[in-house]
């Protein structure tokens, strides 16, 4: 499991996984201009993990096989890995918590391309249904909740540790957070499709999610901070890579269907 040095320190011999519980504070507002980085996460690092181990234990041994291209539409209900084409890393998370900030989990971005713990959940937004199976459109809001922890990708008004940014972190308990889990899948066409370059934007702060090369340092050396950017730019670009697809349901086919006549 990993922590961080500056930022994250790993207590690997704690006992039982500390939660946070009760209603999040939202209302902080983002120290602007704060040039000195905040101190990196303190951590407590759980031998056990959230969420349906048997989709879990599925997954990981497919590992690689399945893989994203084609282009058919990403569906609700598949578990996919998240590739940030500028910085060429997967959207990452882990049982281990911010220091500084909200003191969530937090969510950095990996290199390595067989890293169990970079899968994620497609799922409508909250207090809202999508069908398993069903394409998810372009300007339509989702969740993706980490599969290993059980937590939804998050933002909110508190400074990333590293860049100054808005902070992304992982929150909620088994996939059920609050609204600040929504983001907005921005591409062109009608469906978000699998071999595109996509972009999420945060729909209460309207911020990107973006990497700028900002790395950790021990014990997590070269993971990068993962953070909201206000402004539109090539950091904000992801790409379905490994991931098992739910096939698109019968209304969808019925449209390729109409489209092709």
């Amino acid at each position: 499991m990993e922590a961080s040095a500056a930022a994250v320190e790993a207590n690997e011999e704690g006992g039982g996984r500390r939660r946070r519980r009760g209603v999040e504070q939202t209302s902080c507002d983002l120290r602007a201009g704060r040039a000195a980085p905040l101190p990196l996460p303190v951590a407590t690092v759980a031998g056990m993990r959230r969420g349906p181990v048997p989709v879990v234990a599925f997954v990981l041994a497919l590992g690689a096989a399945a893989r994203g291209g084609g282009s058919g539409p990403v569906t609700c209900g598949s578990v996919v890995k998240l590739l940030n084409v500028r910085h060429n890393v997967r959207l990452h998370s882990h049982d281990v918590r911010y220091g500084s900030g909200s003191g969530q989990q937090s969510v950095t971005g990996v290199s390595a391309a067989d890293d169990g713990n970079s899968y994620w959940r497609v799922r409508g937004r909250t207090a809202a249904v999508c069908e398993r199976g069903q394409p998810v459109r372009c300007g339509q809001a989702i969740r993706l909740t980490h599969l290993g922890t059980g937590r939804n990708l998050h933002s909110h008004n508190f400074v990333s540790p590293l860049s100054g940014n808005q902070e992304v972190s992982a929150f909620g308990e088994d996939g059920e957070g609050d609204y600040l889990d929504d983001w907005t899948v921005l591409c062109s066409g009608t469906y978000w499709a699998r071999d595109s370059e996509v972009r999420f934007q945060h729909t209460s702060t309207d911020v990107f999610l973006s990497v700028t090369g900002e790395q950790y340092g021990r014990p997590i050396n070269g993971q990068r901070e993962v953070h909201g950017m206000a402004t539109s730019s090539q950091n904000n670009y992801w790409k379905v890579m490994e991931g098992i697809f739910m096939q698109p349901g019968e209304v969808f086919k019925a449209e390729q269907h109409h489209v092709e006549l």
